[in-house]
């Protein structure tokens, strides 16, 4: 099991990329969040099964069909398994 913190920049707000990620993740059985930033970056994290995190990260850097994607920025720290199920926060 393994956590991920992902940051994705571009035009990543304002074209369904919290529910497309949130989707996605119930799909793969991924736990954790996915928010907009101030700054208009996406900010996420990801925890479960090794492929499926990598899967769900794999999205993120294609996004969803109005999304352009330029960086994500993943830093993978401890496991924790703190989440029951994966939810879109607010700012």
């Amino acid at each position: 099991m393994v956590r991920a913190h992902v940051l994705i920049r571009g035009r990543v707000q304002g074209v369904f990329f919290r529910a497309y990620t949130r989707d996605w993740a119930r799909e793969l059985g991924v736990k954790g969040w996915v928010k907009n930033r101030s700054d208009g970056t996406v900010e996420a994290i990801f925890e479960g099964e090794e492929g499926r995190v990598k899967e769900i990260i794999n999205r993120c850097k294609r996004g969803p069909p109005m999304a352009i994607v330029e960086d994500v920025k993943i830093n993978w720290e401890e496991y924790k398994g703190e989440f029951k199920n994966f939810e879109i926060r607010y700012l």
